[in-house]
């Protein structure tokens, strides 16, 4: 870990305020694009995000140094946005695309900067279209490395259930992703 992140850590352990702006500034890009990723707006995203680093805080006291830093935030953050997908009762919303500009703005942060931005927006609108059972075990199991066994504890699902969702998914963007392929041949 780094000096400078260590001392702001040391700093937000005491309460310090300007220490916790200095790693909100220093992290929110990445934790704002995993909330969108289990979200379906942008206000939605927000207030996970509000919410989470509020446990972060709180927490930090929990975090001892064993590990990489991001990665027991990233944990916090999910476990946020997996207590407000229970909250909403997995409510349907619509998807609204300019939810994502602050995801696209932020996304060298995370992402290989060979990406197209285009495909990784269009990738992005057509997971967030997702029924949210989808899209949760599909962050869960792809691009936050849980087990089926895990997945099933977490959400309260059997693992037979998180392999179908995963399942499910894997096919709705497959044919999304052909749709659109043939919509911009014609």
């Amino acid at each position: 870990m780094s000096e400078r992140l260590n001392e702001i850590l040391g700093a937000c352990k005491q309460g310090n305020s300007h220490a916790q702006k200095q790693l909100y500034d220093l992290t929110k890009g990445k934790m704002f694009a995993v909330c969108l990723r289990y979200t379906r707006s942008r206000s939605d995203a927000e207030d996970v995000l509000q919410e989470g680093y509020m446990k972060v805080f709180r927490d930090l006291y929990q975090y001892t140094g064993e590990g990489v830093f991001e990665g027991w935030m990233r944990k916090v953050i999910v476990n946020t946005a997996l207590q407000f997908l229970r909250k909403q009762n997995r409510k349907p919303s619509e998807v609204n695309l300019e939810d994502h500009a602050f995801y696209i703005e932020y996304q060298n942060d995370f992402e290989d900067d060979s990406v197209n931005k285009n495909r990784t927006e269009e990738l992005i609108k057509l997971m967030r279209s997702m029924p949210d059972g989808f899209r949760t075990v599909l962050n869960l199991y792809i691009l936050e490395g849980y087990s089926h066994q895990e997945i099933s504890e977490i959400c309260g699902i059997s693992v037979g259930t998180s392999k179908s969702q995963l399942n499910r998914a894997k096919a709705f963007l497959r044919k999304q992703l052909e749709k659109t392929l043939l919509n911009k041949r014609k």
